[in-house]
């Protein structure tokens, strides 16, 4: 069985709310167990972590059937602590929460804090995170809006819909998190532009603009570029996401192995992982710790994660 020491660290995980060191350490025993020979209690344990995983996300009950794909209601577990980005990000994002939490004391000058938040920059590099960790910090559900979806879908009346769910975030306090935002977000005066995505713009403008509701909106974009200049002035804040630093891509290899981590050094690996993003090394990451699972071991091998990183890179170079 598990020892002392474990069962001590997986109780304080679970005291501190950290969930990715939470499951780290329970696939660990999972895999110790496994090395000792009692295998059925090592799958036992590891089937209970992937049922905790696949019950994170949940559709939004208050719409109709033919929204269930349309917005997700997920629940939010990630902390601060876990978000490996840039100095500046963090100060920005710090900066949102102490708004809110305070905004009593705004309210008493005629000031708001800030509610309306563009995301933007490559893929993988924190966005989406971000929306979880905002919703963490401030104890309020998540909520993901799937605007490729709203348009595939509802392409005529998207108009209707977005009204329907600027109502929903007047009257349901929540984090409200707009993925793939450059699907309705584009420059309108882009020639290639149909009249219909310039009217789902024009309303977007309008709903966000009327919004006094005490919910938090959030939008994701991988390109500002792509954006129309009417949607800079309606956003309180425009946070900008590249891809991790040297002194980054330390912080979230040490994050991310955890107590898998065995006694190399993860300076040298550096050089691999540039140019990859945080949800590339990340991934690199989790496939190191499950080949040491499923070999019975309770340390990542140094040639193995070497092994995914260069992967990774490979694919991110197949995209170039």
């Amino acid at each position: 069985m598990a020892n002392a020491e474990q069962v001590k660290s997986l109780i304080k995980a679970h005291v501190d709310n950290d969930q990715i060191r939470f499951t780290t350490l329970a696939l660990q025993i999972a895999a110790y167990e496994a090395k000792l020979g009692h295998s059925e209690f090592a799958f036992e344990i590891r089937d209970l972590i992937d049922k905790s995983k696949a019950s994170k996300i949940v559709k939004l009950k208050p719409f109709a059937s033919d929204f269930g794909d349309l917005i997700l209601e997920v629940a939010p577990v990630e902390r601060m602590a876990e978000l490996i980005v840039s100095d500046e990000i963090t100060e920005k994002i710090d900066r949102i929460l102490l708004e809110y939490k305070q905004s009593h004391k705004l309210d008493k000058y005629g000031m708001a804090n800030r509610r309306k938040i563009l995301l933007v920059g490559t893929p993988g590099t924190g966005k989406t995170m971000t929306a979880s960790v905002i919703a963490q910090e401030l104890k309020l559900p998540l909520y993901v809006i799937l605007m490729d979806k709203l348009m595939t879908k509802f392409m005529g009346e998207t108009g209707n819909k977005l009204r329907q769910i600027f109502e929903l975030i007047e009257e349901k306090k929540g984090v409200y998190f707009f993925d793939e935002f450059d699907t309705i977000g584009g420059e309108r005066a882009k020639d290639n532009d149909v009249g219909e995505m310039r009217r789902v713009l024009n309303s977007f403008l309008y709903f966000i603009d009327k919004d006094k509701s005490d919910s938090l909106i959030l939008a994701a974009s991988n390109n500002l570029s792509l954006l129309d200049q009417a949607l800079f002035r309606r956003f309180d804040d425009i946070i900008t996401y590249n891809l991790p630093s040297e002194k980054e891509i330390i912080k979230l290899l040490t994050n991310k192995l955890s107590s898998f981590k065995s006694t190399f050094k993860l300076e040298p690996l550096v050089k691999i992982a540039l140019g990859l993003s945080h949800a590339e090394i990340t991934s690199a990451c989790q496939d190191a710790i499950k080949d040491a699972i499923l070999r019975n071991k309770t340390k990542v091998e140094k040639a193995k994660l070497i092994k995914f990183l260069e992967q990774k890179r490979s694919v991110y170079a197949g995209k170039k």
